[in-house]
């Protein structure tokens, strides 16, 4: 999906290469057969470390703290480009509202612990902690913005 609003922001064409997952994807961009891709941070960061890849803009609003030098896609002029990878934590639908708050309070105290912000930093993650509230209509947001760029993209699933 960060590809696609790229390339409908920047107006470049581009051939979608499917991969199974992110591992055989940066395979071929390191190899040359693939000109290049978008990944999480912490997938490719390992690996900019090891200068076998290049960062050339992170599509989150803000830059990443993990690679504090590199431009976001909005920086560089690409008006609607930003996209955010996260990891959330899901439950059953009809898990019990005080099991929800619950795990919450604990995800973020955990977050908070002595170890965990700088175990996140090293990997290239920025946490965002929000509340059970915020992230449900996060997701309800972010699936119309979905639906309407496969639509525009003319994407096909199989």
């Amino acid at each position: 999906m960060s590809t696609e609003l790229l390339r409908f922001s920047a107006g470049f064409d581009a051939v979608h290469v499917p991969f199974r997952g992110m591992p055989e994807a940066l395979t071929e961009v390191m190899t040359g057969r693939v000109d290049f891709a978008c990944s999480s941070i912490a997938a490719v960061l390992p690996f900019i470390r090891e200068g076998k890849l290049v960062a050339l803009a992170v599509s989150t609003p803000q830059r990443s703290s993990a690679l504090p030098e590199v431009p976001t896609t909005l920086e560089l002029g690409y008006k609607d480009s930003d996209y955010t990878f996260w990891t959330g934590i899901f439950l059953p639908a009809k898990t019990p509202r005080d099991v929800v708050d619950k795990l919450h309070q604990e995800t973020q105290k955990a977050l908070r612990g002595p170890t965990v912000p700088e175990r996140l930093l090293q990997q290239g993650v920025d946490p965002m902690p929000i509340t059970p509230a915020v992230f449900d209509a996060q997701i309800k947001r972010e699936i119309d913005a979905i639906l309407a760029l496969t639509k525009a993209a003319n994407l096909k699933f199989n």
